[in-house]
Protein backbone atom coordinates (compact mmCIF):
# COMPACT_ATOMS: atom_id res chain seq x y z
CA UNK A 1 0.00 0.00 0.00
CA UNK A 2 1.67 3.96 -0.83
CA UNK A 3 2.13 5.85 1.59
CA UNK A 4 0.07 8.99 1.98
CA UNK A 5 0.94 11.65 -0.49
CA UNK A 6 -0.28 14.74 -2.15
CA UNK A 7 -2.49 14.60 -5.31
CA UNK A 8 -0.42 16.58 -7.56
CA UNK A 9 2.69 15.29 -6.51
CA UNK A 10 2.30 11.34 -6.94
CA UNK A 11 3.75 9.48 -10.12
CA UNK A 12 1.62 8.15 -12.57
CA UNK A 13 4.75 5.51 -12.59
CA UNK A 14 3.99 4.86 -8.11
CA UNK A 15 0.16 3.95 -9.01
CA UNK A 16 0.77 1.63 -11.85
CA UNK A 17 2.26 -0.64 -8.77
CA UNK A 18 -0.72 0.11 -6.56
CA UNK A 19 -2.18 -3.33 -5.11
CA UNK A 20 -6.29 -2.77 -5.02
CA UNK A 21 -7.25 -0.29 -1.84
CA UNK A 22 -9.49 -2.89 0.07
CA UNK A 23 -10.00 -6.69 -0.72
CA UNK A 24 -14.26 -8.09 -1.59
CA UNK A 25 -15.59 -9.80 1.06
CA UNK A 26 -18.15 -13.03 0.29
CA UNK A 27 -21.13 -13.25 3.20
CA UNK A 28 -24.40 -15.05 2.75
CA UNK A 29 -27.45 -12.97 0.84
CA UNK A 30 -24.55 -10.25 -0.50
CA UNK A 31 -26.67 -8.31 -3.53
CA UNK A 32 -23.16 -7.82 -5.77
CA UNK A 33 -21.24 -10.46 -6.91
CA UNK A 34 -17.25 -9.98 -6.69
CA UNK A 35 -14.23 -11.78 -8.02
CA UNK A 36 -11.21 -11.68 -10.11
CA UNK A 37 -10.71 -11.52 -14.06
CA UNK A 38 -8.11 -13.00 -16.05
CA UNK A 39 -6.82 -9.88 -17.64
CA UNK A 40 -4.56 -10.39 -21.33
CA UNK A 41 -3.39 -6.99 -21.14
CA UNK A 42 -1.94 -7.47 -17.15
CA UNK A 43 -0.72 -11.14 -17.53
CA UNK A 44 -2.79 -11.21 -14.44
CA UNK A 45 -5.71 -11.27 -12.28
CA UNK A 46 -7.65 -8.25 -11.81
CA UNK A 47 -10.25 -7.99 -9.22
CA UNK A 48 -13.95 -6.34 -9.61
CA UNK A 49 -16.70 -6.23 -6.82
CA UNK A 50 -19.72 -6.15 -9.11
CA UNK A 51 -20.64 -7.53 -12.67
CA UNK A 52 -20.85 -3.91 -13.69
CA UNK A 53 -17.49 -3.08 -12.69
CA UNK A 54 -16.58 -7.15 -14.65
CA UNK A 55 -18.08 -5.48 -17.75
CA UNK A 56 -16.22 -2.42 -18.22
CA UNK A 57 -12.96 -4.53 -17.10
CA UNK A 58 -13.68 -6.86 -20.24
CA UNK A 59 -14.42 -3.70 -22.40
CA UNK A 60 -10.68 -2.56 -20.68
CA UNK A 61 -8.88 -5.61 -21.53
CA UNK A 62 -10.40 -5.73 -24.85
CA UNK A 63 -9.39 -2.16 -25.80
CA UNK A 64 -6.06 -1.98 -27.82
CA UNK A 65 -4.53 1.12 -26.29
CA UNK A 66 -5.17 0.25 -23.01
CA UNK A 67 -1.81 -0.80 -21.45
CA UNK A 68 -2.69 -0.95 -17.83
CA UNK A 69 -5.53 -2.01 -15.34
CA UNK A 70 -5.13 -1.14 -11.84
CA UNK A 71 -8.03 -2.26 -10.08
CA UNK A 72 -8.88 0.61 -6.70
CA UNK A 73 -6.17 2.46 -7.24
CA UNK A 74 -5.83 5.25 -4.45
CA UNK A 75 -8.01 6.45 -1.45
CA UNK A 76 -8.67 10.30 -2.57
CA UNK A 77 -8.99 12.51 0.82
CA UNK A 78 -9.96 15.87 0.16
CA UNK A 79 -11.98 18.71 2.21
CA UNK A 80 -14.79 19.55 0.21
CA UNK A 81 -17.96 22.49 1.92
CA UNK A 82 -15.99 22.12 5.21
CA UNK A 83 -16.06 18.38 5.31
CA UNK A 84 -13.62 15.43 4.76
CA UNK A 85 -14.03 13.40 1.73
CA UNK A 86 -13.01 9.98 0.85
CA UNK A 87 -13.68 8.27 -2.15
CA UNK A 88 -12.07 5.19 -3.95
CA UNK A 89 -12.29 5.28 -7.90
CA UNK A 90 -12.78 1.97 -8.86
CA UNK A 91 -9.96 1.57 -12.45
CA UNK A 92 -7.05 3.59 -13.21
CA UNK A 93 -6.10 2.71 -16.69
CA UNK A 94 -2.88 3.80 -18.29
CA UNK A 95 -3.64 4.14 -22.55
CA UNK A 96 -2.04 5.24 -25.28
CA UNK A 97 -3.81 8.61 -24.40
CA UNK A 98 -2.91 9.26 -20.86
CA UNK A 99 -4.17 7.87 -17.61
CA UNK A 100 -8.19 7.36 -17.59
CA UNK A 101 -9.68 7.61 -14.05
CA UNK A 102 -13.34 4.75 -13.85
CA UNK A 103 -15.96 5.15 -11.80
CA UNK A 104 -18.60 2.26 -12.32
CA UNK A 105 -22.32 2.85 -11.57
CA UNK A 106 -25.48 1.88 -12.57
CA UNK A 107 -27.64 4.31 -14.78
CA UNK A 108 -30.35 4.18 -12.37
CA UNK A 109 -27.84 5.50 -9.46
CA UNK A 110 -26.09 8.42 -11.02
CA UNK A 111 -28.88 10.80 -10.45
CA UNK A 112 -28.30 10.51 -6.67
CA UNK A 113 -27.41 13.92 -5.05
CA UNK A 114 -24.48 11.97 -2.69
CA UNK A 115 -23.57 10.10 -6.34
CA UNK A 116 -23.63 13.05 -8.31
CA UNK A 117 -21.52 15.30 -5.48
CA UNK A 118 -18.56 12.43 -5.10
CA UNK A 119 -18.25 12.30 -8.80
CA UNK A 120 -18.42 15.99 -9.41
CA UNK A 121 -15.49 16.74 -6.88
CA UNK A 122 -13.82 13.70 -8.07
CA UNK A 123 -13.77 14.71 -11.67
CA UNK A 124 -12.77 17.94 -10.49
CA UNK A 125 -9.47 16.30 -9.52
CA UNK A 126 -8.63 14.10 -11.86
CA UNK A 127 -9.24 16.50 -14.84
CA UNK A 128 -6.70 19.18 -12.83
CA UNK A 129 -3.64 17.09 -13.42
CA UNK A 130 -4.84 16.94 -17.06
CA UNK A 131 -6.01 13.16 -16.91
CA UNK A 132 -9.58 11.83 -18.00
CA UNK A 133 -11.77 10.96 -15.75
CA UNK A 134 -15.07 8.27 -17.17
CA UNK A 135 -18.26 7.76 -15.17
CA UNK A 136 -19.17 4.04 -16.65
CA UNK A 137 -22.68 2.52 -17.02
CA UNK A 138 -24.15 -0.35 -18.64
CA UNK A 139 -22.57 -1.15 -21.74
CA UNK A 140 -24.76 -2.07 -25.23
CA UNK A 141 -25.86 -5.25 -24.63
CA UNK A 142 -25.24 -6.61 -28.03
CA UNK A 143 -21.17 -4.96 -27.70
CA UNK A 144 -20.42 -6.09 -24.34
CA UNK A 145 -22.02 -10.20 -25.13
CA UNK A 146 -19.55 -10.46 -28.07
CA UNK A 147 -16.22 -8.97 -26.43
CA UNK A 148 -17.50 -11.74 -23.47
CA UNK A 149 -17.44 -13.80 -25.95
CA UNK A 150 -14.26 -13.48 -27.49
CA UNK A 151 -12.79 -13.03 -23.95
CA UNK A 152 -12.88 -16.71 -24.53
CA UNK A 153 -10.01 -16.66 -26.82
CA UNK A 154 -7.85 -14.17 -25.10
CA UNK A 155 -4.80 -16.12 -24.24
CA UNK A 156 -2.57 -16.26 -26.87
CA UNK A 157 -0.97 -19.83 -25.74
CA UNK A 158 -3.65 -21.96 -26.29
CA UNK A 159 -4.22 -20.74 -30.28
CA UNK A 160 -1.55 -22.02 -32.91
CA UNK A 161 1.23 -19.68 -33.90
CA UNK A 162 1.57 -21.31 -36.76
CA UNK A 163 -2.34 -20.92 -37.94
CA UNK A 164 -2.07 -16.92 -36.76
CA UNK A 165 0.99 -16.58 -39.00
CA UNK A 166 -0.66 -18.02 -42.02
CA UNK A 167 -3.99 -16.15 -41.20
CA UNK A 168 -1.88 -13.16 -41.32
CA UNK A 169 -0.40 -13.43 -44.70
CA UNK A 170 -3.19 -14.68 -46.60
CA UNK A 171 -4.48 -10.90 -46.36
CA UNK A 172 -8.22 -12.24 -45.34
CA UNK A 173 -9.39 -8.31 -45.22
CA UNK A 174 -12.57 -8.13 -46.31
CA UNK A 175 -13.56 -11.82 -46.34
CA UNK A 176 -16.46 -13.52 -44.43
CA UNK A 177 -15.58 -15.40 -41.57
CA UNK A 178 -17.20 -18.41 -42.87
CA UNK A 179 -14.73 -18.47 -46.11
CA UNK A 180 -11.62 -17.27 -44.18
CA UNK A 181 -12.22 -20.74 -42.45
CA UNK A 182 -13.08 -22.85 -45.46
CA UNK A 183 -9.84 -21.08 -46.82
CA UNK A 184 -7.47 -22.47 -44.89
CA UNK A 185 -8.15 -26.75 -44.71
CA UNK A 186 -6.12 -28.85 -44.10
CA UNK A 187 -6.44 -27.25 -40.66
CA UNK A 188 -9.86 -27.85 -38.42
CA UNK A 189 -12.27 -26.15 -38.06
CA UNK A 190 -12.18 -25.32 -34.73
CA UNK A 191 -8.36 -24.60 -34.49
CA UNK A 192 -9.03 -21.81 -37.40
CA UNK A 193 -12.23 -20.30 -35.86
CA UNK A 194 -10.16 -20.11 -32.39
CA UNK A 195 -7.19 -18.48 -34.05
CA UNK A 196 -10.00 -16.32 -36.21
CA UNK A 197 -11.74 -15.23 -32.81
CA UNK A 198 -8.30 -14.56 -31.17
CA UNK A 199 -7.25 -12.18 -33.67
CA UNK A 200 -10.44 -10.18 -33.54
CA UNK A 201 -10.02 -9.98 -29.75
CA UNK A 202 -6.33 -8.73 -29.91
CA UNK A 203 -7.26 -6.29 -32.41
CA UNK A 204 -5.86 -7.36 -35.97
CA UNK A 205 -9.23 -8.29 -37.45
CA UNK A 206 -12.55 -5.85 -36.33
CA UNK A 207 -16.01 -6.57 -37.26
CA UNK A 208 -19.27 -4.41 -36.30
CA UNK A 209 -19.86 -5.15 -32.71
CA UNK A 210 -22.81 -3.64 -32.49
CA UNK A 211 -24.55 -6.84 -34.29
CA UNK A 212 -24.37 -10.24 -32.98
CA UNK A 213 -21.05 -12.31 -34.32
CA UNK A 214 -21.54 -14.64 -36.94
CA UNK A 215 -20.12 -16.69 -39.68
CA UNK A 216 -21.86 -14.07 -42.28
CA UNK A 217 -19.73 -11.23 -41.06
CA UNK A 218 -17.01 -9.52 -42.92
CA UNK A 219 -13.15 -9.34 -41.60
CA UNK A 220 -11.69 -6.04 -41.75
CA UNK A 221 -7.88 -5.09 -41.38
CA UNK A 222 -7.58 -2.53 -38.03
CA UNK A 223 -6.73 0.51 -39.66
Amino acid sequence: MIDDQDWAAVSIDLLQSAVPWRTFRWYKGQKHYSGTYWSATMQDHVIYESRLELSRLLLADFAPAVNRIIAQPFLLTVTVRGKARRHIPDYLLITDQGPVVVDVKPLRRLSRPEVVFTFDWTRELVEARGWTYEVSSEPPAVELENIRFLAGYRRDWLVSQELLNEIRNAEMGGVATAQAMSSLLPYPEPLVRAAIHHLLWTGYFTVDLGRPLSSSRVLRRAA
